[in-house]
């Protein structure tokens, strides 16, 4: 896949606008009306209804371009599925994360059944392009069915004690639902979670083990990466 930044072609603030607005609204619990007040104290007048636009638009773009840059993913892979409520009806969210942390996929289903698992399971092995070599779930039954099905030949470790990895790594969607007042749509919900899931979790390194000089020295590799991967060369400055 090509790491080319994205075309911002017709767009008439420039891309270091865009991005940071972008990383402002993906990185932390903020509203488009937030994300518009801290552009106005830099002196960017930008509407939120714009942002809004940008991140719609620019949001998953990002997303795929920081997890085309990441390392390959590693062979150990955590399963969880919590509730979401979206209008007032029960949704599941499945997701998978690597031994890292490292988010591999989300999925917003509306059971958590076998078929639901199969699902997802199925995307996993086709959006990583990999097998993994051990699979960790909760003792949910819907997981040992779609495994001996879809990946019958990879390890399967059942215990709920064993996958903290995968039920920590939805904080900060819980975090954002909870800023978010809930989620509209299963539709509006999958395509937030997406991006998010690649955008959020870049800033957010592993921070006990690191030194204060450590984590910065990380940080600002993560913020070069992000400037490639939107094609962003410096600060926002007034439009």
């Amino acid at each position: 896949m090509s790491s080319a930044p994205p075309s911002y072609k017709g767009h008439r603030y420039p891309v270091e606008v865009i991005s940071h607005c972008v990383w402002l609204y993906f990185r932390f619990p903020l509203s488009f009306r937030e994300v518009e007040e801290l552009m106005l104290e830099r002196g960017v007048l930008v509407s939120y209804e714009t942002i809004r636009r940008w991140c719609a638009k620019f949001g998953q773009v990002y997303a795929n371009a920081l997890r085309r840059r990441r390392p390959r993913p590693g062979d150990k892979w955590h399963l969880d599925e919590v509730f979401v409520k979206i209008n007032d009806e029960l949704k599941y969210l499945w997701r998978a994360v690597d031994q890292n942390g490292n988010v591999l996929d989300i999925l917003v289903q509306n059971r958590r059944d076998t078929v639901a698992a199969r699902r997802f399971f199925r995307r996993l092995l086709k959006g990583i392009g990999a097998v993994p070599r051990v699979i960790v779930t909760d003792k949910l039954r819907s997981y040992r069915a779609a495994h001996r099905e879809v990946m019958p030949s990879v390890e399967h470790r059942s215990h709920k004690g064993l996958n903290n990895r995968a039920e920590n790594s939805h904080q900060p969607t819980r975090q954002r639902e909870r800023a978010m007042k809930s989620f509209r749509s299963a539709g509006a919900a999958q395509r937030f979670l997406s991006a998010f899931s690649g955008i959020s979790p870049h800033f957010r390194p592993r921070r006990h083990p690191m030194t204060a000089p450590d984590h910065r020295t990380e940080m600002t590799t993560r913020f070069a990466i992000w400037d490639q991967a939107t094609g962003a060369t410096g600060r926002p400055t007034e439009a």
